[in-house]
């Protein structure tokens, strides 16, 4: 049912755990099947001063699908600019996690829903402090 690279991300869960003082927190979850995710995001800059995504980790409360999802959603964004981790789509976890039944692609959905959510949080709370730091 589930691919190997979806089993071991469940059973080895990658940045797995709550973040002191995140920049961003983005909580998503579906009633129907009592699936919540947190991603939680660290911004830095890159060599270009470009905002990337410097830490990232997740705390997930649901099935084997929406663990493994998780953690590779993590992967997937860490070190990416901003705007590259935004764009991560719920095809481009279920890909990554090499493939999802039908019936928990909104696993892959939820997990980029909750990257995109911790990128909104951070972009909020940074236009509400008025950055001063950028010239």
């Amino acid at each position: 049912m589930y691919s190997k690279i979806l089993i071991d991300h469940f059973r080895n869960p990658r940045n797995m755990g709550r973040m002191e003082n995140p920049d961003g927190v983005g909580k998503v979850g579906n009633p129907a099947c009592g699936d919540v995710m947190y991603i939680y995001i660290k911004v830095g800059k890159n060599e270009k001063g470009e905002e990337i995504i410097e830490d990232i980790k997740f705390e997930t409360f649901g099935c084997a699908a929406a663990i493994g999802t998780s953690s590779m959603v993590t992967e997937l964004a860490k070190g990416k600019t901003l705007e590259e981790a935004a764009k991560i789509s719920k095809e481009d976890v279920a890909d990554a996690v090499g493939g999802l039944p039908p019936i928990k692609m909104h696993c892959s959905l939820l997990a980029s829903d909750g990257l995109k959510a911790a990128i909104e949080d951070y972009k909020k709370k940074k236009a509400g402090k008025g950055d001063v730091s950028e010239g």
